[in-house]
């Protein structure tokens, strides 16, 4: 098993669409997302805590027009997306391993489109609470990254995170057409079928224009 580790950390370093640590573009992507990684100016759009990077390669498959970058810091998960983006020449997906709190370090404030926070860990003790990727400090970093009428995007099955995300929400400055359903498979707004899945839950907001520079 390390070793297999070990080897997934070694293609890591020669990946060309992983950008973590080490590497001459981690101290440079800031604000040059379009110029020196994608080589173009599609719209940026971030899944946080990507894992194996499953649902970024979706995304990136079904809309070739915008850039998706799927953040991880377990670098054996995020091997996996790495692979197949090279595998399937998907030249417009990239992946960064970072922690969540530090993504102002790699994102100039108004240059991310949307983001997705796919299944985050529910984080259900209490003492957990700041550690949630919908708590405040979490929020207000999106909030900043995202430009005018950038949207932010929450699926989770764990109603106890989703009552959470959606009172802070409700709670934060900045953002506008907050939109949610508690069930997405069987609500109006989804075309997907149901599968018998446990009821996943959706919230969605938009930020506002006039704090494009805030």
């Amino acid at each position: 098993m390390a070793r297999r580790k070990l080897y997934k950390f070694s293609e890591n370093i020669s990946r060309t669409n992983l950008i973590q640590q080490g590497k001459e573009l981690y101290d440079q992507v800031k604000g040059n997302w379009g110029t020196l990684v994608f080589k173009n100016n599609q719209p940026i759009v971030l899944e946080l805590g990507c894992g194996r990077g499953e649902y970024t390669l979706g995304l990136a498959r079904l809309s070739p027009e915008q850039n998706f970058i799927g953040v991880d810091i377990k670098g054996e998960r995020i091997w996996y997306g790495c692979k197949i983006a090279d595998e399937e020449q998907l030249i417009n997906v990239g992946f960064l391993r970072t922690q969540i709190q530090s993504l102002g370090d790699h994102f100039e404030s108004s240059e991310v489109n949307e983001i997705w926070l796919t299944f985050p860990d529910p984080r259900p003790k209490k003492g957990d609470a700041k550690r949630r990727f919908t708590h405040p400090r979490f929020m207000e970093i999106y909030r900043r990254l995202l430009k005018a009428g950038g949207r932010l995007h929450l699926k989770t099955d764990n109603e106890d995170l989703f009552l959470y995300s959606l009172e802070v929400a409700k709670s934060m400055t900045g953002i506008c057409h907050l939109a949610f359903t508690h069930d997405v498979y069987n609500s109006n707004t989804c075309s997907a079928p149901n599968w018998k899945l446990p009821p996943v839950m959706k919230l969605c907001f938009l930020k506002k224009d006039s704090l494009l520079n805030t």
